[in-house]
């Protein structure tokens, strides 16, 4: 199944905010990705190997809670690898979220569109690290099947009674390719882009994570993800959590 592209590199100039440029100082900024939504990133390059993150959303944007990221990635830290944060804040434009660079490119770099297989068993291996690592009873966020309906609610369409638990986990809540970092050699790097982890079955991020590699490789590479995860599909709660997906 194709989806048209919610987000992706810049194809045209973008202005950058007046604090992105401030809190760049003498950085170079170079914007690298955008959403539909008007989220905008930023490469902050000091030129000496220092390099930041600068993400940024328009007052008014209520689907992209930056102050929420930031604590989720504070609270994540340590524990895998995910971006440390330097700055949050906000003003009457917008807010945003600074962050170190971490080592590793995003799965769907040139480097990584030339070899899918590859990508997307460290995909796998990365969500199963995340999954493994993150303590469910200390995680104080949510991101349940009810949880996500309530949200929803002006979306809402026919949805089944979901599947019984598998295992509870805290999720990534936005397991897209885009969102894993891989070394050059194809090893697991890191997560970003983790504004709406919480606890939740596992097969919340499995099935959309599997199903990215389709929209951002082309067919016949999501059993990839499920062989480096470590797990066999389970196609009635692949179609809950994609279709939840599609309303949420």
């Amino acid at each position: 199944m194709s989806r048209p592209a919610l987000a992706g590199s810049p194809t045209a100039p973008v202005a950058v905010p007046a604090v992105i440029a401030e809190l760049a100082g003498d950085d170079i900024v170079v914007p690298v990705w955008q959403n539909v939504l008007g989220g905008l990133t930023f490469r902050l390059d000091g030129g000496d190997g220092r390099v930041r993150y600068a993400k940024w959303v328009a007052a008014g944007t209520p689907e992209i809670d930056l102050a929420g990221e930031a604590e989720r990635l504070m609270w994540a830290q340590g524990r895998v690898p995910v971006p440390h944060v330097l700055d949050q804040g906000g003003d009457s434009d917008g807010t945003w979220l600074v962050t170190e660079g971490v080592a590793g490119r995003s799965a769907v770099d040139p480097r990584w569109i030339a070899e899918p297989a590859v990508a997307a068993a460290a995909i796998g291996r990365g969500l199963r690290l995340l999954h493994d690592a993150l303590p469910v009873d200390e995680c104080p966020f949510d991101w349940s099947v009810e949880r996500r309906l309530a949200r929803a609610e002006h979306r809402r369409v026919d949805l089944a009674e979901p599947p019984p638990i598998d295992r509870l986990v805290v999720c990534h809540g936005d397991a897209c390719a885009p969102n894993t970092l891989l070394h050059d050699n194809g090893t697991f790097a890191a997560h970003v882009d983790m504004g709406s982890l919480g606890v939740a079955d596992r097969w919340a991020d499995l099935a959309v994570a599997a199903w990215s590699t389709e929209w951002n490789y082309g067919p016949g590479y999501e059993g990839h993800v499920y062989k480096g995860y470590g797990i066999a599909p389970d196609p009635r709660r692949i179609d809950y959590y994609r279709l939840l997906w599609d309303m949420s």
